[in-house]
């Protein structure tokens, strides 16, 4: 009597085993995006950096007594130095509309790294009025109201403080990364 046998051999487990990593390799990708993650918390890193450079501003501007002063004022009233350079501000925090670039081929206070160490070659720069649009670069950005389209934007946006006790608007948008 011959004795049945049952199971697999050892060439039918590594076929399985081989399809099954190549499924792998293919399909995870496509579940898991890692990539526009990395892009959401970098954004927020960013918007961290902007909240802690703004508030070092502002309170170098109220050490100076200038947290109270618009922009458009006399240069004294609303200039603050940082690190050696002259940062604009309105009511003691940066003013959007004095930047003009994350950081130029040197340093000045037109420059968002006076108050926020970023890098010009990760970073683009679009300024609006009163406000300004950090997004990665190569990404465009959409200045547009809070919540607009936030699901297809990856980008922080500053807006000036508009009066005395208010703090400037720093929103993130992550749908589109």
């Amino acid at each position: 009597m011959k004795k049945q046998q049952s199971g697999f051999t050892l060439i039918e487990l590594i076929i399985v085993i081989v399809i099954l990593g190549l499924l792998a390799v293919t399909a995870a990708p496509k579940f898991i995006d890692i990539q526009s993650d990395a892009k959401a918390s970098t954004i927020e890193g960013v918007k961290a950096a902007l909240q802690g450079g703004s508030k070092l501003v502002f309170a170098k501007s109220a050490i100076a007594g200038k947290q109270k002063n618009a922009t458009g004022g006399t240069a004294a009233d609303s200039q603050v130095t940082i690190g050696g350079l002259i940062v604009e501000t309105n009511f003691g925090y940066p003013s959007a509309a004095s930047f003009t670039a994350i950081r130029s081929a040197t340093l000045v206070k037109t420059d968002v790294a006076a108050f926020a160490e970023l890098d010009e070659s990760d970073w683009d720069l679009t300024t609006g009025t009163g406000s300004f649009t950090i997004t990665p670069q190569g990404i465009a950005a959409a200045i547009a109201p809070t919540g607009t389209n936030a699901d297809t934007r990856c980008q922080i946006t500053y807006t000036n403080s508009i009066d005395a006790n208010d703090t400037p608007d720093i929103v993130t948008a992550t749908g589109g990364c």
